[in-house]
């Protein structure tokens, strides 16, 4: 299936990209980090398996990702630069009673921005942990590794499947690392602000982003749904889908 993008601006006047599948309420779903929207949401049908249940599935494309614009030049990437866009897209669309959820990059960014103020009715985290929120330095010391060694690296070494997704993805490295600067942390105290119900989703070999079953238990109303598949994999399995759409239509 290919859905053409559509474009607005971002308050720094950057181009950033959306896709839409479906009619009915709202759900906004943010993907992983180097990915996109369709690889994420739609290539292996969960936008589709969402929308069956009469949802408006409605996928941006992060800026440096996907068909959103990639800006070298620092100052476009302020702290929580993704809760902006994401506030800005939820303005462009007129959206004010809506879901949302995200899958890894998308999960923290989604968390952000509820923790700065964003009231979806419910919300879904994928790929996420504890330690994903509050620990994402550690996390990130990794992708600068990844970035630092894109041309460097052999097979075998633990920056190197990345590294190749990267290349597939053609996400430029310039943009990617001030991107990657822009991410801030969310302490455990902080995740009160998510009072919706949450669901998490993650692949039963999946400990990229610590631990989910700890970040259930530190969320005041969360349910985890574990599903076939490491990090990388967990988003093909038809699992995702089904979880995210029963969540939803609940």
């Amino acid at each position: 299936m290919t859905i053409e993008p559509q474009f607005f601006e971002a308050r720094d006047e950057v181009r950033l990209a959306w896709r839409e599948l479906g009619e009915g309420r709202p759900v906004v779903l943010l993907h992983g980090l180097f990915s996109s929207a369709e690889v994420n949401w739609i290539k292996f049908g969960t936008a589709a398996r969402i929308a069956a249940e009469g949802f408006r599935v409605i996928m941006p494309d992060l800026r440096v990702h996907g068909s959103s614009d990639a800006p070298h030049d620092d100052w476009h990437y302020p702290p929580d630069v993704l809760v902006n866009d994401l506030q800005d897209l939820v303005a462009h669309l007129h959206l004010d009673d809506f879901d949302l959820g995200g899958f890894s990059l998308g999960a923290r960014t989604s968390t952000r921005a509820v923790v700065a103020g964003m009231k979806p009715r419910r919300l879904i985290l994928g790929g996420m942990g504890l330690a994903g929120l509050a620990g994402w330095q550690r996390r990130g010391q990794f992708f600068k590794r990844v970035i630092a060694d894109f041309e460097t690296a052999k097979r075998g070494d633990d920056t190197w499947l990345s590294i190749q997704f990267m290349k597939t993805m053609k996400v430029d490295r310039i943009a990617a690392g001030h991107l990657l600067d822009s991410f801030t942390d969310t302490a455990p105290e902080a995740l009160a602000a998510l009072t919706m119900p949450v669901l998490l989703v993650c692949g039963e070999q999946d400990g990229d982003n610590g631990s989910a079953p700890e970040l259930a238990e530190a969320l005041p109303d969360a349910r985890l749904v574990t599903i076939p598949g490491t990090h990388m994999s967990s988003v093909t399995q038809p699992e995702m889908g089904e979880a995210m759409a029963a969540f939803l239509a609940a």
